[in-house]
């Protein structure tokens, strides 16, 4: 399928008017959406016990698989269980929002798909006057998903009821091409969304193969060939300890970069390229590039521990709680180390890890760890492919990112009128 940059042609602005979902364009009318479904298709719950899965039954369609429907690995029920449910069977065109337990979650029915749904999920089958993808579009909309969470009820499993869903108001163009020239403009974005996204997994996929192969020697760069050296971490760095930061000591307009030992799991991937945050504090340790750094603790589990970063600046802070990989020569690059730390060591730097509630790794049991080096040279090649390929992603996550907010923008303009499509 090709996929299209969203583009549109604008009318003027139109005059406005308040109504129960804020202010629309005057030609424009709110609905409630038992007024825009089908008169012999209420709006409806699904099969509320699916029973054992059969090859040859009715395909359901469960939240989880709301967006995917096409795609997805559908639990099939037996006829005799689906009969009784034959209200709520779904067909092309046919709206899906989830009515339990994760609340608002969208879906479209797509061409060729005949099936029910699960009692998750509410169908609603919307009259020939009304598109259907607009219908999901605005559904979606982050101004219709608080009004939504408003209407929710329970604590310890929420719902938004039929009889509340019934009640729900929409806003819609005055003409059905208008409506339906909307969800065009946001399925085209949905459209590069998706690609994008796809695309990335793909690259991520390649990235983690071509990882886990170059790092364990079971496949070798042109030019390089020979043994591996088994040697101890201690045999080639030392390890230190951070010490002396703490959060309240970080300030935006701080004289010098520092590291805080969380920032390792939420911020930092296996090469520090830019330090986020700053501090005046001159206690503690400095980095010398170079260095391999590692969090010294975690409350979730030891093999979360095997998270390395290799920094390449001079003079950064580093917070306390973070183990420091300090080379003894000339042994090893430190991107490759922190590469192979965190892809094949991650479960003997679980084993070595000590404590139940809190995880710790200690740099004396660090010392101790085996690992397996190529030459200096096979080392910095594996490490620069690696890094080249983690630029690549960053790209790719960054257009994603920029795709999905100009999405959220259009939404935010065309499923209220503020910007008219031709």
């Amino acid at each position: 399928m090709e996929v299209r940059e969203p583009s549109a042609k604008y009318l003027a602005r139109p005059a406005y008017k308040q109504t129960e979902v804020g202010m629309i364009p005057e030609d424009w009318r709110c609905i409630t959406t038992a007024e825009l479904v089908e008169p012999d298709a209420p709006i409806c719950y699904g099969v509320v016990q699916v029973g054992r899965n059969t090859d040859d039954g009715i395909p359901i369609v469960a939240i989880k698989y709301v967006k995917e429907i096409a795609q997805a690995p559908l639990h099939r029920t037996a006829a005799a269980i689906e009969r009784p449910y034959s209200r709520s069977r779904v067909r092309r065109g046919d709206v899906l929002i989830s009515i339990k337990g994760t609340i608002g979650r969208v879906g479209l029915v797509p061409t060729g798909f005949e099936g029910n749904i699960s009692r998750e999920l509410a169908r609603l089958r919307p009259r020939p006057e009304y598109s259907g993808a607009y219908v999901a579009h605005q559904l979606e909309a982050d101004a219709t998903q608080t009004r939504i969470s408003k209407e929710v009820v329970g604590t310890t499993r929420l719902e938004f009821s039929i009889a509340t869903l019934r009640k729900f108001i929409l806003a819609f163009p005055g003409s059905f091409p208008e409506q339906q020239a909307i969800a065009e403009a946001l399925s085209d974005a949905d459209a590069l969304i998706d690609a994008l996204a796809q695309l990335l997994a793909k690259k991520r996929q390649i990235k983690q193969g071509a990882m886990q192969k170059l790092l364990t020697g079971q496949r070798r760069l042109p030019g390089f060939a020979g043994e591996w050296e088994v040697r101890q971490l201690g045999d080639v760095a030392v390890t230190l300890k951070g010490s002396g930061l703490t959060k309240g000591l970080v300030s935006a307009s701080g004289s010098r970069p520092c590291v805080l030992y969380g920032e390792l799991f939420t911020t930092y991937g296996r090469v520090i390229t830019s330090i986020v945050s700053r501090t005046d504090s001159d206690d503690g340790c400095r980095s010398i590039a170079g260095d391999v750094l590692m969090p010294g603790s975690t409350t979730t589990s030891g093999i979360d521990l095997a998270t390395a970063s290799a920094l390449f600046e001079d003079g950064v802070a580093l917070g306390g709680d973070i183990n420091v990989i300090r080379k003894r020569g000339e042994y090893y690059d430190p991107g490759f180390l922190a590469n192979y730390l965190t892809a094949v060591k991650r479960k003997q730097i679980a084993d070595i890890s000590q404590g139940i509630t809190i995880h710790h790794l200690y740099g004396r049991d660090l010392a101790l760890l085996p690992i397996e080096l190529p030459s200096l040279a096979e080392q910095t090649a594996i490490a620069t492919l690696l890094s080249d390929m983690d630029a690549e992603l960053a790209a790719l996550e960054a257009k994603l990112a920029k795709a999905r907010g100009v999405k959220q923008g259009m939404m935010q303009e065309l499923l209220t009128g503020r910007i008219r499509l031709v």
